[in-house]
């Protein structure tokens, strides 16, 4: 399973950015999708997590009310819309899938399919 991000940019504190993560070769229906981001000198961090049914589970604090997951399973996306964005919010920003109908947990370990990732930079 390949996934490629895509989506990420150069914005202003207090912007908004629409992340996407699809699926070229491969139907991205049977698979829970999360959003990790790792910012520079720092651990890679679980974001949020979209199941196959769209239920969303969050992981980081600090997202929330601000970011929000989504899938277009007709068009094999998965979207993460980001909104009041901040410097803190600054990495790159990874999709990942776990073959299965539920979310794991925030660890990297628990998902199995990763893509390149995307830059996100929050500066004015």
């Amino acid at each position: 399973l390949q996934l490629v991000e895509s989506g990420g940019d150069l914005v202003q504190p207090g912007g908004s950015l629409r992340l996407s993560c699809a699926a070229p070769a491969i139907s991205l229906d049977y698979f829970a999708i999360a959003w990790f981001r790792q910012a520079p000198g720092k651990e890679r961090e679980g974001v949020i997590c979209i199941d196959t049914s769209g239920g969303i589970t969050n992981f980081a604090d600090s997202v929330k009310g601000r970011f929000t997951i989504s899938r277009d399973n007709a068009k094999g996306t998965v979207y993460l819309q980001m909104t009041s964005l901040r410097p803190e919010d600054i990495g790159v920003y990874y999709c990942a899938a776990h073959l299965g109908t539920r979310c794991q947990g925030d660890g990297e370990y628990e998902y199995t399919y990763w893509g390149q990732g995307t830059q996100v930079t929050v500066s004015s």
